[in-house]
């Protein structure tokens, strides 16, 4: 089992970040979306310029996990911009085969620690997505709504409150 270490994104992540979000996808949502909707997510903002034009927005972090060889996981946050004391994680996706190590939740810790003015993070979960909602329950989120997607499907939307043991 290799060890990860959590860093910075940066624009030479980029490809790598793409490839691990399509096999991501293609695991996750391989059964439940058709393949055209599949080709349009990750066609669309998982492509490599859409992904580098995140790196340096004002008020988001954007993490990797890095164990010198490749990438593990990633995650990418915003703080509101309408309430800074919320923090919204757009994306925390872990490699298939690297789920289960605790690589999410290093993510999440991380990404939480970035933005000490926030005090709760919300995330919006495919419904269909049950490890995903299991594993935010599992760190303490709690369903606050839901809404429909782009795409037609049912998110919901979950928050936790944050705090010092978070970082």
């Amino acid at each position: 089992m290799s060890t990860y270490f959590i860093r910075t994104a940066t624009a030479r992540d980029m490809a790598a970040v793409r490839q691990l979000l399509v096999e991501t996808w293609q695991a996750t949502y391989g059964a439940i979306h058709d393949a055209e909707r599949l080709r349009e997510v990750t066609g669309t903002s998982h492509d490599e310029t859409a992904l580098r034009g995140r790196l340096g927005q004002p008020d988001t972090e954007f993490l990797v996990a890095d164990d010198g060889t490749r990438l593990g996981g990633m995650a990418f946050a915003r703080a509101a911009r309408d309430d800074r004391t919320l923090l919204i994680l757009h994306d925390l996706y872990v490699r298939p085969d690297a789920q289960g190590q605790g690589i999410g939740t290093e993510l999440f810790s991380e990404i939480a620690g970035c933005f000490p003015q926030a005090t709760r993070m919300r995330i919006e979960v495919d419904e269909t997505n049950a490890r995903a909602i299991g594993f935010y329950t599992g760190l303490g989120f709690a369903r606050v709504g839901a809404s429909e997607s782009e795409g037609g499907s049912t998110v919901l939307i979950f928050e936790r409150p944050l705090g010092a043991f978070d970082a």
